[in-house]
């Protein structure tokens, strides 16, 4: 199940989430997972702003950066970010339940 962060900002309601297409987006615009602690300046509102492709790409960046302003408890905001941001990836290399026409493989060296 998608892991989806809710909340209403100026009587519109927003639901924030990523997928495997926002994170490769993200990602082809940049984005490095890594650097957040390194960066936070830039990387934690760019995470932020990444939540939003999935369902309202057209979001302007002023209304974004509004929203990030007014929320509460950011500590906590970030660590559910991250962890929405995670889980695409993690199901991209999860294994496949077994004998469900799995493909198994050998190398040669």
């Amino acid at each position: 199940m998608a892991k989806v962060l809710e909340f209403s900002f100026d009587g519109k309601d927003y639901k924030l989430e990523f997928t495997r297409r926002t994170v490769e987006e993200m990602e082809r615009r940049g984005f490095i997972a890594s650097e957040v602690t390194e960066k936070p300046m830039t990387c934690l509102p760019t995470l932020f702003a990444g939540a939003f492709l999935a369902h309202h790409r057209f979001v302007p960046s002023e209304t974004i950066d509004r929203i990030f302003a007014a929320m509460t408890h950011k500590d906590e905001l970030i660590g559910k970010l991250a962890e929405m941001y995670n889980e695409p990836i993690r199901a991209l290399v999860e294994e496949p339940e077994d004998g469900k026409g799995n493909v198994e493989w050998t190398a040669n060296w």
